[in-house]
């Protein structure tokens, strides 16, 4: 019988006004990767901080055994003494510092006092075959390298302190297909070496792909676990959510109406002359969700941040909105004729980490609340919350700062924002990412009722089932240019369609 290598016992974390775990039990097998699943807000995050001394002990109840002895962590460190290291979704690396340093950064070989900096590139070196980065070297600094690479030094770093619990937090967010692979191989060889993982994910299949088991919290409870092999897809999301999510996407009744947005001919070249989009022309109607699909560096976002007056070049061609042309140059007059855009970086363009829901919320408008000189606050606190019940963003009050919320009810809460006042037109660049699958489809149920309140929406995304069963037409990107539109209202394009013409190429007869 495998050997228990982690359990917890009756965790129980609360916040004011928000019990976060609630009495969790779990264990994790030695030579495992455990896959932990659950909605935003489940307690996910909160369980990782209580195994790692983030929260240390004595701020939660409950016992942490590590291969059977109990544990009272005080600080990460401690943590990190005994094992235990977390790759977090935002990573800790020092661009200006090079691999070497980054790997041994506060764990330095020395001798006599001095460092020893051949040993450290040799050790380096090692765990650059390791963790199979070609073309890097100790002194390349890891400003230089992306994501892919950088979460690879990360994972080095963290296991050249003789870590054997490995806790990745949603580690492919960031990541293109091919760096997700080499990923996935790097942790199935680590496993053969005896680290054990527990790995974070809200994407199901690369949790069926790599897990060995599963378990799933849920409003901060451990709901249960079992070996992949006796579950499925259906099965975990019902765990998670605590329903059955027959159909995902709702039912489109496909009454597009008067034409809203024009785009004829759109054209930009960036501040050194190379052109980001050419002759890029489509429409929008009343009541639509025109889908955008195509490739990391097809020009999707470039055409949401040119329609939204977010400019990062010099732009020609004509945009017309309700037939009268429009020339705009700033998001504030965007969103004053009726244009809304929800970023694809949601921590980065989306929200104001230090402010509350309610600041969030009616920022964009402040305008709108202004009674003379001052805000009107009773009438700031009635239209945010108001929002806040339509989109049922879960908040402990209006006055919670954003940053604590899940990822999945921050997002409500950027479309809440661009609701204060009703859109003509809403853009939405990547809708979905990094949510869990309950606040998905309560994402798309949302698009759809805008929709059948005949607001026209465009929405840019880099998953083909979204794209597809959302989409009532499809513009397909291949490296600025449009390649193709597709009529989706009777849901028969196909993903292989889509992807000929994401990859430039054209379908055969």
């Amino acid at each position: 019988m495998e050997e228990v290598l982690l359990e917890t016992k009756s965790i129980i974390k609360d916040f004011p006004g928000v019990r976060a775990l609630d009495k969790v039990s779990f264990q994790v097998k030695k030579n495992q990767i455990h896959a932990l699943c659950g909605e935003n807000g489940a307690g996910k995050s909160t369980l990782i901080k209580v195994l790692s001394g983030v929260y240390p002990a004595g701020s939660y109840e409950g016992q942490i055994f590590l291969k059977g002895e109990e544990k009272n962590f005080e600080n990460i460190h401690q943590a990190e003494e005994n094992g235990i290291a977390v790759i977090h979704q935002e990573l800790t690396l020092f661009e200006e510092m090079n691999v070497a340093e980054n790997i041994f950064m506060g764990n330095e070989i020395s001798h006599n006092g001095y460092i020893d900096w051949n040993e450290m590139y040799n050790q380096t070196n090692k765990w650059i075959k390791k963790m199979k980065l070609e073309g890097v070297n100790p002194t390349t600094k890891v400003g230089q390298l992306g994501v892919g690479k950088q979460q690879l030094i990360e994972i080095a770093k963290a296991l050249s302190k003789n870590s054997r619990l490995l806790i990745l937090d949603e580690p492919t967010a960031s990541l293109t297909d091919s760096e997700v692979d080499l990923l996935m191989e790097i942790l199935r060889d680590l496993r053969e070496e005896g680290v054990t993982c527990i790995y974070i994910s809200h994407k199901l299949n690369e949790v069926f792909e790599i897990a060995d088991y599963i378990s799933v919290l849920r409003d901060g409870e451990y709901i249960g676990g079992d070996f992949k092999e006796n579950l499925d897809e259906r099965k975990v999301v019902k765990m998670m959510v605590g329903r059955s999510i027959e159909q995902m996407f709702p039912d489109r009744n496909n009454t597009a109406g008067k034409e809203i947005l024009k785009v004829d001919n759109l054209n930009l070249r960036d501040y050194q002359g190379d052109q980001i989009l050419e002759n890029i022309s489509f429409e929008l109607a009343e009541g639509e969700i025109l889908g955008i699909f195509g490739l990391i560096g097809a020009g999707r976002t470039e055409i949401a941040n040119t329609l939204f007056g977010y400019l990062t070049g010099s732009k020609k061609g004509d945009i017309y909105l309700d037939n009268e042309k429009v020339d705009i140059q700033s998001p504030k007059e965007a969103l004053h004729k009726g244009i809304a855009l929800i970023s694809e970086d949601r921590k980065k363009f989306g929200i104001i980490p230090p402010m509350s829901v309610k600041e969030n919320i009616s920022i964009s408008f402040l305008e709108k609340f202004k009674n003379f000189l001052v805000i009107d606050e009773n009438e700031e606190i009635l239209t945010t919350s108001e929002l806040v019940d339509k989109l049922n963003v879960k908040t402990a009050s209006l006055n919670t700062k954003i940053v604590n919320l899940s990822g999945g009810n921050q997002q409500k809460a950027i479309l809440a924002k661009n609701l204060v006042e009703t859109p003509r037109v809403l853009i939405m660049d990547e809708p979905t990412r990094g949510i869990d699958v309950g606040a998905k489809q309560e994402i798309y149920e949302l698009m759809n009722n805008f929709a059948q309140n005949k607001m026209g929406i465009i929405m840019i995304s880099s998953e083909l089932p979204e794209i597809l069963g959302m989409s009532d037409r499809i513009v397909v990107m291949h490296e600025g240019k449009i390649t193709k539109e597709f009529d989706n209202r009777n849901r028969d394009v196909s993903q292989e369609e889509i992807m000929v013409y994401a990859t430039g190429g054209e379908m055969n007869g």
